[in-house]
């Protein structure tokens, strides 16, 4: 498993009581392995159903049990044929084990990548948790959880848990959820996991990361009310716009038994002077030109510079304005969120004020933005 590659094992109920909420899960699951074919194609993604009618899975060869759990894709890398199969999931008929699943799950991590990568192999588990799992031979199925934790912190795994209730799966037996999700409360106490409730396909489409991304601030600084009064802040990015990766040349020339070609393509330019071509003028004597009319106007990067506007490094508040001058399309654009500087007892203290009194005025702030020196734009908004 090479050091940027993520091992992800989806761990699907189809049993009856989801059928309902099968098609919001295909379009999720289809979204992240298509994102993952786009961004990160040296990902690998597995498929594991539980609640099918049929078993297939290497445990239940090995050691027996774990009834109605289907692998229906070995780990390997992400490709199309991934995409089709979880687009078109087949529908279970019996009621699945949620418990049983995940170490199915993890038994293929683990015979896959061993004690690799610890902290890229992932379980996300998709059920509605409406009915019992089995109890184990010895102890409870507390303890059953918690040995099952130990081991994923052991092996380095991630545990998501998506839990479907709501109008998406229909009603069940409260007792028995009650203690379903005690048990998955356990995961998130005891190892690396996480725990979403979801009842309508908005929430559910929000529910799964498709990529990690850690949040880096873009600015460290003041937020200037008044040159008098400033207060420290750290500001993230919340949203970006996704954009597809850029496409590399690719070179065919290469004969197809050659091993070691690489397909690379090399751009060079060459600048020759218009009196003689057979001359070619060097960086040093060549110098942007711009046409102005029938002119060509040099101008030398020396003087670029010096008209070049070049703001100084900071946030300052413009103004405020009513919330409802704000269109909803301005979110369209890049979304920041402003925290007051860790640690900082006086910076929380005049954030959260600030907050308030915006949210009681029903008022946004307009500040103006320079995320650091030298920076060629200035961001105003709200």
């Amino acid at each position: 498993m090479s050091r940027g590659k993520d091992g992800t094992v989806l761990l699907i109920d189809v049993g009856p009581s989801m059928h309902k909420a099968l098609p919001e899960i295909e379009k999720l699951c289809s979204m992240l392995v298509e994102k993952k074919l786009i961004y990160s194609k040296s990902d690998e993604v597995g498929v594991v159903l539980f609640g099918t009618e049929g078993t297939e899975n290497e445990l239940t060869r090995e050691v027996g049990g774990y009834d109605h759990i289907t692998v229906l894709q070995n780990i390997k890398v992400v490709d199309e044929h991934l995409i089709r199969a979880v687009e078109q999931l087949p529908r279970g008929t019996h009621n699945g084990d949620f418990l049983d699943a995940v170490i199915v799950g993890m038994d293929m991590l683990i015979k896959k990548y061993g004690e690799t990568n610890k902290g890229k192999k992932r379980l996300c588990l998709f059920t509605n948790a409406h009915f019992p799992t089995k109890a184990p031979q010895d102890g409870t199925k507390e303890d059953q959880v918690i040995t099952i934790a130990r081991h994923m912190n052991t092996q380095g795994m991630r545990l998501e848990s998506i839990v479907i209730r709501g109008g998406l799966t229909g009603e069940a037996k409260k007792s028995i959820m009650d203690e379903n999700d005690h048990l998955l409360d356990i995961f998130s106490k005891r190892t690396c996991a996480k725990l979403v409730h979801v009842e309508t396909p908005t929430s559910l489409l929000g529910a799964l990361k498709t990529r990690k991304v850690s949040p880096v601030t873009i600015f460290r600084g003041d937020l200037e009310l008044s040159p008098k009064m400033k207060i420290k802040v750290w500001v993230y990015k919340k949203t970006s716009e996704d954009k597809f990766p850029t496409l590399k040349k690719y070179s065919d020339k290469a004969a197809p038994t050659d091993k070691f070609a690489t397909h690379e393509v090399k751009v060079d330019f060459e600048y020759k002077s218009a009196e003689d071509l057979s001359k070619v003028v060097p960086p040093e004597q060549r110098i942007k030109g711009y046409r102005y009319g029938p002119q060509v106007i040099p101008i030398s990067s020396a003087e670029w510079d010096a008209v070049k506007f070049k703001p100084e490094k900071s946030v300052k508040l413009l103004g405020f304005s009513d919330a409802q001058n704000i269109m909803r399309h301005y979110y369209m654009k890049d979304v920041n969120v402003f925290i007051p500087e860790p640690g900082n007892t006086r910076a929380i203290l005049a954030v959260s004020a600030l907050a308030r009194a915006m949210k009681d005025k029903n008022k946004v702030a307009i500040v103006r933005c320079v995320w650091r020196q030298g920076q060629a734009s200035v961001i105003v908004g709200p």
